[in-house]
């Protein structure tokens, strides 16, 4: 019967270790996944940061630009105040056009604004890598659609400049 305790001691013991084991097994899985999710969360967190990061450099660059065709549109203005009612058309023209693409800039900053929000709001990660990279398709496009409508004002302020002022502006 002495030989005998110990072995069932030892089967109790391994039996219990056993037992337990999957619970421990379980837990350090768990950790494993909330700090796997943890770390998802702060890398798309800085994702997000360096979005924001672009595209107020990228707001910033076309608010220089509208402010330099304000300026040139200004020059032309001061330097001839007595156009020919076709020049002055074009004139107000080019100014309307300039006023819209400052009120689109606007809205547009305000849409991403609320866009970069919802995407921070996001609780699923592969969701909210998702509409990431959508947003950032789309600002590449904006981007794109941005740098024509800056082409097309050039091109009028040139041509109100030249027709105006007989030579195009720089």
């Amino acid at each position: 019967m002495i030989t005998f305790r110990p072995i069932v001691l030892a089967i109790f013991a391994t039996s219990v270790y056993f037992m337990l084991l999957p619970t421990t097994i379980r837990a350090a899985a768990d950790q494993i996944e909330d700090l796997r999710q943890e770390q998802t969360k702060s890398r798309q967190q800085g994702e997000i940061n360096q979005t924001r990061q672009r595209e107020r450099l990228d707001q910033l660059q076309r608010d220089q630009q509208l402010d330099r065709a304000q300026q040139q549109l200004d020059l032309v203005k001061q330097q001839r105040p007595d156009l020919n009612p076709q020049q002055q058309q074009k004139i107000n023209q080019t100014q309307q056009r300039l006023d819209q693409i400052k009120n689109e800039q606007q809205l547009d900053r305000v849409k991403t604004d609320l866009e970069l929000n919802q995407i921070q709001q996001e609780q699923n990660p592969s969701r909210q890598n998702q509409q990431l990279r959508q947003f950032q398709m789309e600002q590449q496009m904006n981007l794109l659609k941005d740098q024509q409508q800056k082409l097309q004002l050039q091109q009028e302020l040139n041509r109100a400049g030249s027709s105006t002022l007989g030579r195009p502006f720089p």
